[in-house]
């Protein structure tokens, strides 16, 4: 497979991405899409983003790898992880591959982990060029994700009052109070292993308050009647697995949901045959490469 390193602008930055074109496709050819957007302050590199790309390019699709802005390569203020801003780059990334001579500009689909499944969602739901998404691991409403995150009264007095004096801390200071990325998504140190290399550590606590306030719930209505799969580890020990079954509540038709046991959260990482069985079944009904 042939692979590009590109330049993506979005706002007034540049993302660092790479485009891998398949084997097999003829000059002038032109083929189904994905984006594939990388979890929680991690980047392009991850392998939750890597292992898809592998099996989307063995299945013939054209893949973009990326970085969002402020992670990984990518120009921006380091750590700063602003759900929203994050659908802006995502939406800028399909307008750059719509352009690209070996996609299809009407076949372009979104595909993340995590929090970039949260982002997949938003962006398929508010953006019509969208044509298919992927979401695994996802969320649909950060303030009741954040609830099962922090479950005991304790720990969320501990998050709540993390929010506030993020608030003020920026009200007296006009700086922004950086705090850990455990303290804003709990990872059981057993997982931790899987979060890539490089991946950011310290985050404005602005980004705890951007995802709190994050409801792709609201928009995930919209993507219908483009497809959406939704995947889950059926007792995820990061995100609540009832994220993903509230947004397969409130999704159109067609869409499918799958909680797959004896997984956990980096369930694309771990090229299991059940996953990737799914995956490649849905596809070739909903969203064949060719």
């Amino acid at each position: 497979m042939h692979e590009e390193s590109v330049s993506i602008p979005s706002a007034s930055l540049r993302l660092s991405g790479v485009v891998r074109l398949p084997e097999g496709l003829k000059p002038g050819e032109r083929r189904a899409a994905f984006l594939v957007l990388h979890g929680f302050g991690s980047n392009k590199n991850s392998s939750n983003v890597l292992a898809p790309c592998k099996v989307l390019g063995e299945l013939g699709y054209v893949t973009l790898r990326f970085d969002m802005r402020g992670c990984g390569a990518s120009e921006g203020e380091h750590g700063r992880v602003i759900c929203l801003e994050q659908v802006e780059d995502t939406r800028s990334c399909v307008t750059f591959m719509a352009e690209h001579p070996a996609v299809d500009p009407e076949r372009i689909a979104l595909v993340g982990s995590s929090f970039g499944g949260a982002v997949s969602v938003y962006a398929g739901g508010i953006d019509a060029r969208v044509a298919a998404v992927i979401s695994n691991g996802g969320w649909g409403d950060g303030k009741r994700k954040f609830r099962g995150q922090h479950k005991s009264p304790q720990e969320w007095a501990r998050f709540t009052n993390m929010l506030q004096a993020g608030r003020e801390h920026r009200a007296r200071t006009g700086k922004s109070l950086m705090v850990p990325r455990y303290d804003i998504v709990p990872i059981p140190p057993h997982l931790r292993a899987n979060l890539a290399r490089d991946s950011i550590e310290m985050f404005p606590a602005e980004t705890a308050q951007s995802m709190f306030d994050f409801r792709a719930d609201d928009v995930v209505g919209k993507i219908a009647p483009r497809p959406l799969l939704l995947i889950h580890a059926a007792n995820d020990s990061v995100t609540p697995t009832e994220q993903s079954i509230e947004l397969f509540r409130r999704a159109g038709q067609p869409a499918d949901l799958h909680l797959v046991a004896d997984v956990d959260h980096f369930i694309l990482s771990e090229g299991n045959a059940m996953v990737l069985g799914i995956v490649r079944d849905w596809l070739k009904k909903h969203f064949p490469a060719a």
